[in-house]
């Protein structure tokens, strides 16, 4: 069955672009041109994404994202105006997982809904491996459990609900401790070769990442590497358990 992609855009025009590219790259295409409609399909269809404008008449794109969020981890690409980089620090923060500024071209638009895809739809069972191989796919370190198969991350105990993209960079970089990733590694892991995106949107996700996973002043997991990028710092981690 086709991936069903939800455009919440208020531009006719707009909508009947990517319509025509998307269903040509094989996903089924639904369109809302407001918020309320938009937010009323997401809770019907269950999209495995959303296409969300930010400049929509009434409710605007963040609130539409801010309320998604609340009661999924769908993935979302914001679309946003030329120049408008509050914008796509505020859509990131707020947890869309990408964004495309606004002219775009369509088929770049293509590119990014494969790659937010191709790592978002990924699953897998435990296969033959058991309990044993489970364990062995669970990280834990001081306070934090991150647990891969089934996608979820305890803080201190607690379930922490981060965002596709949150917890693919946490996952990445939790793997290797100590590693130290540049910008353009994370962004060709996490999103693909094919991706055509800046490095700046590594940073938007790090610090939302921090601020959900960082809840003890004095535990710090991952490190900014002056100038390079960022790593796991198994040394930070241990800090707040002394």
């Amino acid at each position: 069955m086709a991936q069903k992609i939800l455009i919440i855009e208020d531009e006719e025009g707009i909508i009947h672009l990517l319509n025509l590219y998307l269903k040509d790259a094989g996903y089924s295409v639904i369109a809302a041109h407001d918020a309320a409609d938009g937010l009323a399909l997401h809770a019907r269809e269950k999209p495995d994404l959303v296409i969300l404008d930010i400049m929509l008449p009434g409710l605007d794109g963040f609130e539409v994202c801010r309320r998604i969020r609340s009661w999924s981890s769908t993935p979302i690409l914001i679309l946003t105006a030329r120049g408008d980089e509050d914008d796509r620090i505020r859509g990131l923060d707020l947890g869309a997982d990408d964004y495309l500024v606004k002219p775009f071209s369509p088929r770049e638009l293509v590119s990014r809904v494969r790659a937010i895809l191709r790592r978002t739809s990924g699953g897998g069972g435990e296969g033959s491996g058991g309990q044993e191989k489970r364990e062995s796919e669970v990280l834990r370190f001081p306070g934090l459990v991150i647990d891969l198969p089934a996608r979820r991350v305890e803080v201190d105990g607690r379930e922490v609900a981060l965002t596709p993209t949150e917890f693919d960079l946490l996952a990445l970089l939790a793997r290797s401790p100590d590693r130290v990733f540049t910008r353009e590694m994370l962004m060709n892991k996490v999103w693909g070769y094919d991706y055509l995106g800046d490095g700046h949107i590594i940073d938007v996700h790090i610090s939302a990442l921090r601020k959900k996973i960082e809840t003890n002043a004095e535990r710090r997991y991952i490190k900014t590497v002056w100038r390079v990028g960022y790593k796991f710092d198994a040394a930070g981690a241990l800090k707040g358990t002394r």
